[in-house]
């Protein structure tokens, strides 16, 4: 599989064939991590080359593949759309158009997951960066997907935040994780792990020993 963005290319005769419940993807900055996230969740059209995420093609089975695919991002005020905290959670069920009780019942439920009950009717601009990624995941996980992609999800947050974000994407077995991260760490938690580099996956395999080469290669 290839991508292309602006002209270049971005990911170069990528091969994969992963199974994991939890899959981190490392690497240097523009190593490709980020596009080839994008791809997997279907915001990124391939150049070339066939993909298959849950047994569909995101390019010629984009409604499937939108139902069953959450994406979480680095900064949550870019996935926040409404002004207030429930509002926020219930907009992310709009496409379902539930009847207004189990829609309730949905949020509510949701909301309570992340700890977010108490800030229901507080504006979403009020809360601190932690509690706006989790309102991200929270919109994200309301849906009930089965498949969540995060980009860099801990990058802006403090240790303690960092970590209750990381329990929610690893520790719920209802759902697969492909994780991009910088954390080594949270890189280490996941089942198996992606390593990129210039573009092409340089090593794939058990999370461990893949996160062990990596950073064998930062002292070098």
């Amino acid at each position: 599989m290839a991508a292309r963005l602006d002209g270049r290319d971005v990911l170069r005769d990528v091969t994969l064939d992963l199974d994991a419940r939890t899959i981190a993807v490392i690497g240097d900055n523009g190593s490709g991590k980020s596009t080839f996230a994008r791809v997997v969740a279907g915001l990124v059209p391939r150049s070339s080359g066939a993909l298959e995420v849950l047994g569909a093609d995101p390019a010629t089975d984009a409604a499937t593949h939108r139902r069953r695919i959450a994406l979480v991002l680095s900064n949550p005020d870019a996935q926040i759309v409404m002004p207030v905290v429930s509002d926020d959670v219930a907009f992310s069920l709009r496409p379902e158009r539930l009847p207004k009780p189990e829609r309730a019942a949905r949020v509510a439920a949701a909301l309570e997951r992340f700890g977010l009950t108490d800030l229901a009717d507080r504006p979403a601009s009020d809360l601190s960066g932690g509690q706006k990624q989790l309102l991200a995941l929270c919109g994200a996980f309301v849906r009930d997907p089965a498949l969540v992609v995060a980009d860099e999800p801990t990058a802006l947050l403090d240790a303690r935040n960092a970590r209750r974000v990381a329990d929610h994407l690893l520790g719920d077995g209802r759902h697969r994780a492909l994780v991009v991260t910088h954390d080594l760490a949270l890189a280490r938690r996941c089942e198996a792990a992606v390593l990129f580099a210039d573009g092409r996956v340089l090593a794939a395999g058990a999370a461990s020993g893949i996160v062990d080469r990596y950073e064998r290669s930062l002292t070098c």
